[in-house]
């Protein structure tokens, strides 16, 4: 069957987990509508209760472009990254999820290559990564990217998953897979994307990889902190011990 057909066949269903993210949520679900042109997909907003009027704004949005093409999914308060996931999918109506943030670090011009590299690969997984030729980091300070890279490097150094980019949470799955690796899954927060990553390379799924370039966050300020990195180091000990 050829690309296209198939393209045409396959339904995308994108989880976009918000907090206090009023200011750009216009934004990326516009920038999504522009580069996913002539691709049947939706968009599922998970937000966890902002109190900046977030969900406001995707109310407006629900009139634009429709209600089934953006799906508010509230939940009452911070629940963590991993639920987050879980809580989008339950309402997700696609064969191919797509996981990516709300604050403009994950542009959606790269979305039509993730597609193109899962059609023409056949994977089970598609994630954008900054190490590889062609990706990068915009916007970062040097400790900030010595941070990354070295819990990069460490992750790969002690748990050799074949994939470049561990820590990154730009991805494409099949439905399946993404459900499969999930429910396998303990960590919350940052090391969450790492677990999953690691989960589906020791199960044995065809991953690939697209070059992104990652954009610091545009407005609001980074979730990452000191306890964050203490959190990495924790679940990279504990993914060490169990995988």
């Amino acid at each position: 069957m050829d690309e296209q057909h198939q393209k045409q066949k396959n339904k995308y269903s994108i989880i976009v987990p918000t907090y206090n993210e009023r200011l750009n949520i216009s934004l990326i679900l516009y920038l999504i509508f522009k580069h996913l042109q002539g691709v049947d997909f939706e968009v599922i907003v998970v937000d966890d209760g902002s109190p900046d009027g977030t969900q406001d704004v995707v109310k407006q949005l629900q009139q634009v472009y429709g209600e089934d093409r953006i799906l508010l999914r509230a939940r009452p308060r911070k629940m963590g990254l991993g639920p987050a996931y879980i809580h989008g999918m339950k309402h997700a109506s696609g064969n191919f999820v797509v996981i990516m943030d709300a604050d403009l670090s994950h542009h959606p011009k790269y979305l039509p290559g993730f597609l193109r590299k899962q059609l023409e690969t056949g994977a089970d997984i598609v994630t954008g990564t900054r190490y590889v030729k062609g990706g990068g980091v915009h916007g970062w300070n040097l400790m900030r990217k010595l941070t990354s890279r070295g819990a990069n490097v460490l992750a790969q150094t002690l748990l050799w998953p074949g994939v470049s980019d561990l820590t990154g949470s730009f991805r494409l799955y099949k439905k399946s897979a993404l459900e499969d690796i999930i429910s396998c899954c303990v960590s919350k927060g940052y090391v969450f994307q790492m677990e999953m990553i690691v989960r589906a390379s020791r199960k044995g799924y065809h991953i690939e990889e697209v070059p992104i370039t990652f954009v610091d966050r545009v407005y609001g300020s980074s979730k990452l902190g000191g306890s964050e990195i203490v959190e990495y180091l924790k679940g990279l000990v504990y993914l060490l011990m169990t995988t």
